[in-house]
């Protein structure tokens, strides 16, 4: 979890036509930019959130200058999962991971019913909200991105961002900044104008899944030697980025937040393609593939088929992502004991 405790420091090329199928790749990733002092704040992207609290991420998230609702649905998600009913070992509570401590002087009744429930999503995501601009204004003399400085002293508390000038020079610190700074851009939708090109790396991603073409489906699979190098759906999508130097997330709805999300008219070979039982719910996520272009995608579809190409416009398409470097590296980490790591580096201390 995030520290909620003032004044402690937290501690490639051209691939090989294959069908329908050829790319040739070039260019970077660009997006809309995380929101800078007073900058327009970016919008929400659409299906990042669970729909039930779109409205309040998008309200809270105007709460101050300093935070966006992209930005406070980075925390959000980083923190629980949106999860409301998220405990950690070290007595944080809620979707927004409050302890009860801090919880007394921040929490905030979010939807008028009269009470504070650390609980209440509705409460816990306007707590969060109203935290993060009680320390944007703490820190508000600091010279600097104004952003970053809140961040930074709601990971090591205002006084350490007051004496240092600026982000302090704690490796944890500086880490949880660039975090949600990273992971704000998989939450925005694409600004009027931007480009998202693709990138060699998504090249390299669709030529490694093209290898696998025929290999049958095991659930839980990696490719180990132990499993014959057999893969399930998000098994196969780590394998291939991870072949050209980019790291996800185990799990298809964590791969989801890798990056930005294109519509479909903008999809492009080399993103990855989701579906859902809940369209309105990105949680509900279970299956992924990668899009090879012309509507289809390369997956491992269930027990019993092998890797294939497959259409994908069917009813549970959720979306897509375009996985980024940024975007990934920017992904918490989830022990099985609540622990939560910050990006896919360092580890960010209990509360």
């Amino acid at each position: 979890m995030v520290l909620r405790k003032a004044g402690a420091a937290a501690v490639a090329a051209v691939v090989g036509t294959v069908g329908f199928v050829g790319l040739v790749t070039v260019g970077t990733y660009a997006a809309s930019g995380v929101p800078q002092g007073q900058a327009a704040r970016p919008g929400l992207s659409g299906g990042t959130v669970p729909a039930a609290y779109r409205p309040l991420i998008e309200r809270w998230g105007a709460l101050c200058p300093e935070i966006s609702p992209p930005m406070l649905a980075a925390q959000l998600y980083q923190e629980s999962g949106f999860n409301p009913a998220a405990r950690s070992p070290a007595k944080a509570y809620g979707m927004a991971q409050f302890l009860e401590g801090t919880w007394a002087h921040y929490g905030t009744d979010g939807d008028g019913d009269g009470t504070r429930d650390i609980w209440n999503p509705a409460d816990a995501i306007a707590s969060a909200a109203t935290y993060d601009c009680a320390l944007a204004k703490d820190v508000s003399k600091v010279p600097g991105d104004r952003q970053a400085n809140m961040l930074a002293a709601y990971n090591a508390g205002p006084y350490a961002v007051i004496e240092n000038g600026g982000v302090p020079p704690y490796r944890e610190t500086q880490g949880y900044v660039r975090s949600i700074q990273s992971l704000t851009r998989s939450f925005s939708a694409p600004a009027a104008g931007s480009v998202m090109t693709l990138s060699r790396q998504a090249a390299g991603a669709i030529y490694f899944a093209q290898t696998k073409l025929g290999t049958p489906y095991l659930w839980g699979g990696e490719g180990l030697p132990s499993q014959d190098g057999r893969f399930d759906c998000s098994g196969l999508m780590q394998a291939a980025y991870a072949s050209v130097g980019i790291r996800l997330p185990r799990v298809a709805n964590d791969q989801w937040y890798a990056g930005a999300h294109p519509s479909r008219s903008e999809l492009q070979p080399g993103d990855l393609v989701f579906f859902a039982h809940d369209l309105n719910d990105p949680r509900s996520i279970y299956h992924v593939g990668i899009y090879v272009g012309g509507g289809y995608m390369i997956d491992a579809p269930r027990t019993g088929a092998v890797i294939r190409y497959d259409k994908i416009d069917q009813r549970d398409y959720i979306g897509a992502t375009r996985v980024t470097q940024d975007g990934a590296d920017a992904l918490p980490v989830r022990g099985e004991d609540g622990t939560i790591t910050t990006g896919r580096t360092g580890t960010v201390p209990t509360s």
